[in-house]
């Protein structure tokens, strides 16, 4: 009599029940207070969900690059290229300058014009069509070269150039303020691009001051040449050469250090850098950053060092001269030590700054939001409330329509929202308050499987059909419209995943994985229940 469709394998029930039993697991770390997580072993630590900005507190901060500055820098480094390259071909100019928004050479002798340009044009590069001038094709070059007739050559990019520049600025951008945010990779900190110039970092408990000072400092690093010829006194009254720079000292508040603009060493080729102690003073007293070169950058360093013992050297940070002692020899081995008048804090930072490397261009706040861990907590019981009121509200409809088949679907309700949590846990998935609302909207989801089901099966007992027949008949043939409904649901969440941001992106996360545990559910675990209860009650008359 109950050799129906409905029945289990015994490796299927067993499947189904150590699915059900591990969600639950995997749940709990995220149901006890966090001091009773962290008292327990490394071992029993089970993975819980990372709370959003919302419902932690800390800050949220939108920066701009600062294009202008970006394009300022890729003027010089042209301006010092183009320099370098006429001088290797023997080419003589009057000068070459940043006039506007390009460079301009001025040729000796105008016949030198071709060669000139042959050379010159080898600093544009190809921009790609795809990315920045929506054609197929090549997408330009990056500079645009011409010569005139009377000796100037003009060097100027172009719009395709220049965008590519800033989107390659905020790719790199993001990746060096997430080194400096979460070196460790564990603070749970979003740090997405916004628009097309703008930067959104979200940093779950933490304050505002510290994110701004990890973020605020372009962390430039260059070592620069001391130019000796005058006193910085003396080039600010008369006028600073066109090849050297007049920088502030940061160890002399009011000073400046009159430096060559040509860089011998950049902090790009730094490896590492870490905090220590003045090498002078033995190992104690004032504190230090230590930093190592890659091959490139210590070979570079020991010519340097070794061709101009006796000279004054600048590590210039950010435009500012934060020391400049004098070579008293070859510093070969690529390592070197940047003392000055540091803080514990001032060391730990500068370090981390240098070893996350430079930002391409200074980042300007424009918005600025902080959540407090109270108004967090006061998230997290609101969440809590409306999770409990909804549970409360489907449970009591389902079991005053369906009785204890209603009760079957309150057991597969509370499994699905435990494969929820255990999903969100497991990939490590932050969970916002649009997340909670997901999971709330999952309950409804849930349950109206459930509704199908039953409201088939009571079709088909009042057609005439027998109990076992109908219960079969309900579950077999309501799987296509639960089926279609999930996917239509999954496919809406995926597209919010896709075209969203933020707080959507959660939401439509805690969705998906809601849809997709309704279906296992719906199928299997409601499935399985009805079945044991028929074969270990073999009720007469079934009152649904």
């Amino acid at each position: 009599m109950f050799g129906f469709t409905l029945h289990f394998s015994r490796w299927g029930a067993l499947v189904t029940l150590f699915l059900s039993v591990a969600s639950v697991v995997f749940t709990v770390p995220n149901l006890i207070p966090l001091s009773a997580y962290e008292s327990l072993p490394a071992w029993a630590q089970l993975p819980r969900m990372p709370l959003g900005l919302d419902l932690r507190g800390g800050t949220s901060l939108l920066y701009q690059i600062d294009t202008a500055q970006l394009k300022k820098g890729w003027l010089q480094s042209v301006q010092t290229d183009a320099r370098r390259a006429l001088s290797e071909e023997r080419v003589a100019h009057t000068g070459v300058v940043i006039a506007g928004n390009q460079v301009r050479v001025t040729l000796r002798d105008p016949s030198k014009m071709d060669v000139a340009l042959d050379r010159l044009k080898k600093f544009a590069q190809p921009v790609s069509a795809s990315l920045f001038t929506g054609r197929g094709g090549a997408g330009g070059l990056d500079l645009a070269i011409a010569g005139s007739e009377n000796g100037v050559i003009t060097i100027e990019p172009t719009p395709p150039g220049v965008q590519a520049r800033v989107e390659n600025a905020i790719s790199r951008s993001i990746e060096v303020v997430r080194r400096r945010i979460d070196p460790e990779g564990t603070t749970e900190a979003t740090i997405q691009k916004e628009g097309e110039d703008r930067i959104l970092i979200q940093v779950p408990g933490l304050a505002p001051a510290e994110v701004k000072a990890r973020v605020g400092t372009t962390a430039k690093l260059t070592f620069q040449l001391v130019d000796q010829t005058m006193s910085p006194s003396e080039a600010e009254a008369g006028g600073v050469p066109p090849d050297d720079a007049l920088l502030p000292d940061s160890e002399h508040p009011g000073a400046y250090v009159l430096v060559h603009k040509e860089i011998i060493v950049s902090g790009d080729d730094l490896t590492n850098a870490y905090a220590g102690y003045d090498n002078r003073s033995g190992g104690i007293g004032e504190r230090a950053v230590d930093f190592e070169f890659n091959s490139r950058g210590a070979a570079a360093f020991a010519r340097v060092t070794r061709e101009n013992i006796g000279k004054p050297f600048a590590i210039v940070l950010d435009n500012k001269v934060i020391s400049a002692p004098v070579i008293r020899s070859e510093i070969p081995g690529g390592r070197g030590q940047i003392t000055g008048n540091f803080s514990l804090d001032d060391v730990n930072r500068l370090a981390l700054l240098l070893r996350s490397g430079a930002l391409p261009a200074s980042l300007s706040i424009i918005e600025e939001r902080s959540v407090g861990p109270s108004l967090g907590a006061d998230s997290i019981q609101s969440g809590k409330i409306a999770a409990i009121v909804g549970f409360t509200a489907v449970s009591g409809l389902m079991i005053a329509s369906y009785g204890l088949f209603g009760l079957f679907s309150i057991v597969a309700l509370v499994v699905n929202i435990a494969i929820v949590m255990a999903c969100l846990s497991l990939f490590h998935a932050t969970l916002t308050l649009p997340g909670i609302a997901g999971i709330v909207l999952t309950m409804g989801v849930a349950v109206d499987a459930n509704v199908l089901i039953y409201e088939r099966i009571r079709e088909e007992m009042k057609s005439g059909r027998g109990m076992i027949t109908s219960i079969e008949a309900g579950f077999d043939r309501a799987y296509g419209t639960i089926i279609d409904s999930h996917l239509t649901g999954l496919l809406a969440a995926i597209i919010l995943y896709i075209f969203g941001s933020g707080s959507v992106r959660g939401f439509a996360v805690t969705l998906s994985f809601g849809i997709v545990s309704s279906l296992f559910t719906s199928i299997t675990v409601t499935r399985l229940m009805v079945s044991t209860w028929l074969r270990k009650t073999r009720p007469a008359v079934l009152e649904i």
